[in-house]
């Protein structure tokens, strides 16, 4: 056995296979000479050896392979409730999705009418200004309502630092 290993592995060192090797010897002295083939054949790559295992070992691989490939209870339930979660998350995700999509279409849409009462409320604003006369309102005051403007002595101005703002109530300072 030792020698046929050797021999194996001289005939791969070589690029030969054993196959090759038993037909090209013959036995005894007169050996005839070969002549080379016409094209001259590619080397073929080395193979690594098929290992051979004992029965026991084979049939051990054999039941471990079995066994991976058959699916258990446990494996089956666990497998299904990882994908109903991943379901239930991927429901939930798109739901969020289009109720943010039509939450933002409605913001869009409560901006435009915003947008068109400001314009409405600006043109009425306008409107309103244009249509009151301050030379019609001076008129009705002094000659129906006998306002006169104050004078210079009627005035009196005072500086409050204490506050922002005047209370009505407050006594008014004389100077």
């Amino acid at each position: 056995m030792a020698a046929r290993r050797q021999r194996t592995a001289a005939g791969r060192q070589t690029g030969r296979t054993e196959a090759v090797r038993r037909q090209s010897y013959m036995y005894g002295a007169a050996a005839p000479k070969l002549e080379p083939n016409a094209s001259p054949r590619p080397e073929r790559t080395e193979r690594k050896p098929v290992r051979r295992t004992s029965a026991r070992t084979s049939s051990r691989v054999r039941r471990n392979q079995e066994k991976a490939l058959q699916m258990d209870l446990p494996y089956v339930i666990l497998l299904t409730i990882a994908s109903l979660c991943t379901l239930c998350l991927c429901v939930n995700y798109l739901h969020l999705q289009s109720s943010i999509t039509g939450r933002m279409h409605n913001i869009e849409q409560i901006e435009a009418q915003l947008e068109q009462y400001r314009s409405e409320n600006d043109a009425l604003e306008g409107a309103i200004n244009a249509s009151v006369d301050l030379n019609e309102i001076y008129r009705i005051a002094t000659e129906e309502l006998g306002m006169v403007y104050a004078n210079r002595n009627q005035v009196l101005l005072f500086d409050k630092t204490e506050n922002g703002y005047v209370r009505q109530f407050e006594e008014i300072p004389s100077y």
